[in-house]
């Protein structure tokens, strides 16, 4: 069963690889440059495929707009349950990465495409939800003759809950990157660092 992840190089993207080998997927990844500041994730996406001996590629999209992560304003500091998380939603992102996915997929015979939306990014982003997966995969059906089934299946854990998968199927978190500051170490201040080193510590 051949799948396209759409790949980060992050904690939750890279457990969700680890967890389709494991099912025994047949795993390509794609990965997108879009503008990010944080761009070093690439890097880890890149070095954490060849390790496992992945395919991989990074297609560069237009620049995106609309988002801290993008470089509008600064990257706000705490916890992902605070209203200025909003500031890191990159309008539409997900479902661009999405759609040009399923063109790698259909193009090269793959089953599925996946991504590793989780259910604790609903109240931020409105593309991690299961209305939007639904919504999508319902679309996908009508795209093409060749029939693409869109995956999520983190949809219902939170980032304790992957951490815990992760710590199963002996991820390398240390060689994720999940900070949004676009320095060479994780700021450890941002939401997503402070998500992530939760998660991590809970899952022990």
């Amino acid at each position: 069963m051949k799948t396209k992840l759409i790949y980060s190089g992050g904690m939750d993207s890279t457990v969700l690889l680890y967890h389709l080998i494991k099912r025994g997927h047949d795993v390509s990844c794609v990965s997108f440059r879009y503008g990010q500041r944080h761009s070093k994730e690439l890097q880890c996406a890149a070095a954490i495929c060849a390790n496992l001996g992945i395919d991989h590629e990074i297609l560069t999209l237009p620049p995106l707009r609309g988002s801290a992560l993008v470089g509008v304003g600064e990257i706000p500091h705490g916890h992902y349950a605070e209203e200025s998380m909003k500031m890191t939603v990159v309008p539409n992102r997900n479902m661009i990465f999405i759609a040009h996915a399923v063109s790698l997929a259909i193009t090269d015979g793959c089953s599925n495409v996946a991504y590793g939306a989780h259910h604790g990014d609903h109240a931020i982003y409105p593309d991690c939800r299961h209305d939007f997966v639904e919504a999508m995969s319902g679309a996908i059906i009508y795209c093409d003759w060749h029939q693409v089934t869109l995956l999520a299946p983190f949809l219902m854990l939170d980032k304790t809950g992957i951490a815990k998968v992760g710590r199963e199927l002996s991820v390398p978190f240390d060689k994720t990157w999940t900070c949004y500051e676009g320095g060479e170490t994780p700021c450890g201040k941002c939401g997503s660092c402070t998500e992530r080193n939760e998660a991590i510590n809970n899952s022990k």
